[in-house]
């Protein structure tokens, strides 16, 4: 048996949306789907059940949570194989435990307030910074359907100096779905470039873009000749240019270092994007 694709569950709506993405790609992939639910997430994220998961009182076991994901999943994607696994873990430990044997994790959004729309739950965010493999983001997308909105297309990523495990897993994503691919460069112009210095201003604008440009170049050394590309080199800060250019996309495609001096961490772009960006989001680990 492949890897399968894990989602984590927690009987929400964002939760069972996340397990609805998944469930498509896990049958994109030709693998199979693992439902997890770790006992103490309420513990971290509190109750917010979806209403076809909880009963006439609002609650629901653990085991009502995983069969009602479970039959959602095979309802959008009959055949599919999936498994459930019932955790008395905290959610975080048990997510990133499961992304050792994993193809991907899943995870949905969960915030709080009146900001919820542009929060990150802390399981997401923590499994994000910690997992061995890459982690998907599913936005939440309120009481939408899959039907109610146009369809997404286009698979983005944000690309490096360098060809990156990242790139692999956005040449897959658009192969599987024969998808466009737009690889971006952010660059910035110069700090010190002043409005009363117009003169001095255009050269070395120019040859950042240029060099953007170059670094673009080097980064798609690797790239499939059966995939459709388009390169793009935006000025601005690239968590900002991603998100605006992912706008309406299938899936946005960002590499993650791995653990170094200091720990593991998600730099700025991957904090702007996974609150900000409209479209699923996968962060995916370098090898090094």
């Amino acid at each position: 048996m492949p890897p399968p694709l894990v989602v984590g569950v927690d009987g929400s709506g964002p939760g069972l949306r996340a397990v609805d993405w998944a469930a498509e790609e896990a049958a994109l992939r030709g693998i199979p789907l693992r439902l997890v639910y770790a006992s103490l997430w309420e513990r971290y994220e509190g109750p917010a059940l979806a209403p076809e998961i909880g009963g006439p009182d609002g609650k629901a076991s653990g085991e009502d949570i995983l069969r009602g994901a479970a039959l959602r999943a095979r309802h959008h994607q009959p055949g599919l194989p999936v498994t459930t696994a019932l955790v008395p873990e905290e959610p975080e430990y048990t997510l990133i435990h499961e992304s050792r044997g994993a193809a991907a994790v899943v995870v949905g959004t969960r915030g709080r307030g009146a900001l919820t729309e542009a929060l990150l739950g802390s399981v997401g965010m923590t499994v994000a910074t910690h997992a061995d493999c890459a982690v998907v983001v599913v936005r939440d997308g309120g009481d939408r359907t899959p039907g109610d909105d146009p369809p997404r297309t286009g698979i983005v990523v944000g690309t490096a100096d360098t060809p990156t495990p990242a790139m692999r897993f956005a040449y897959e994503a658009a192969r599987r779905r024969r998808a466009p691919l737009t690889a971006v460069r952010a660059w910035r112009c110069p700090s010190h470039d002043t409005a009363d210095q117009p003169l001095l201003a255009g050269e070395p604008e120019r040859l950042r873009e240029e060099r953007a440009a170059r670094q673009l170049e080097a980064a798609l050394a690797d790239t499939p000749p059966d995939v459709e590309l388009r390169r793009r080199t935006i000025e601005g800060p690239a968590g900002r240019v991603l998100s605006e250019v992912s706008r309406g996309a299938a899936l946005l495609v960002i590499g993650r270092r791995r653990p170094g001096h200091g720990g593991p961490r998600l730099g700025r772009v991957a904090h702007r994007v996974l609150h900000h960006c409209d479209c699923p989001v996968a962060i995916v680990p370098d090898d090094s």
